[in-house]
């Protein structure tokens, strides 16, 4: 499968990083559902992609969206109740999916540790809502976008480094345990499904997440820099600010996109 090389997109600060990815999204989403598309996205934790969602609903650019064509998957969900504010899930209901006129079966949830027996059941159980509405013959929906946020490790939805599941190939979901970062029980796309998209964005700003941005564009081992391995087939995109890009070679630096 092609895919695109990585390529930085720099705002002065964090502030008006959340707010220019928000923007983004808003107005290719409002374009691709104009033209008649089915629109699948891809929602990732973390902060930083918190105060994207943030933006994005409170942006009056959100009203020129026909949400009716948008699908929400998540890429990664920490396996804890439903009602739990540690929930991915609750982080983008607050920020905006609560507040936009989405069908409810647009909006493709995780089960919660209250709705599922354990993890591997929960990972399951999304591997084949995936697959229900895979298109093009493929066996998960390509996600026109797909938000990653990058942990100062290197880290992916909950694809943390070293570990058994960067290297999963046979599975769309995959359960994970003992995670570096708690909760310890969390539930994971796998990186052929996040590297289908068309769209990769990774957000990523602040002074300890230089080294991960530098190894990502360096081409270190995805193995031990999940983020090195996510790329998408149309665009690999990490937006990020002044100072975390402080070092980033200018042939890597986008100023059109």
């Amino acid at each position: 499968m092609p895919t695109a090389e990585k390529r930085v997109v720099i705002s002065p600060d964090a502030d008006s990083l959340t707010g220019s990815v928000a923007a983004r999204f808003l107005d290719r989403v409002a374009k691709w559902g104009a033209d008649g598309r089915t629109v699948h996205v891809g929602l990732a934790g973390g902060v930083i992609i918190g105060d994207v969602l943030d933006r994005v609903g409170a942006h009056p650019g959100r009203d020129d969206v026909d949400w009716s064509r948008v699908h929400f998957w998540w890429v990664d969900e920490r396996f804890v109740p439903r009602d739990s504010d540690e929930r991915n899930e609750a982080v983008a209901r607050r920020a905006f999916l609560d507040t936009i006129d989405v069908p409810a079966e647009n909006i493709h949830p995780i089960a919660a540790s209250d709705e599922a027996a354990d993890a591997e059941a929960a990972a399951s159980a999304y591997a084949s809502d995936l697959a229900a509405v895979g298109v093009d013959g493929a066996a998960w929906p390509v996600f026109d976008i797909c938000f990653l946020g990058v942990g100062p490790d290197g880290h992916i939805a909950s694809l943390f480094p070293d570990r058994g599941e960067i290297r999963i190939t046979d599975s769309a979901v995959s359960a994970v345990h003992d995670s570096p970062k708690p909760p310890a029980d969390r539930v994971t796309l796998t990186r052929p499904v996040i590297n289908a998209s068309k769209r990769v964005w990774m957000v990523l700003a602040g002074p300890d997440k230089s080294a991960a941005l530098g190894l990502a564009l360096a081409g270190a081992s995805y193995h031990s820099v999940p983020a090195a391995g996510a790329k998408g087939t149309r665009r690999t995109i990490l937006f990020t600010d002044e100072a975390t890009a402080a070092q980033v070679p200018p042939e890597l630096i986008d100023d059109q996109y």
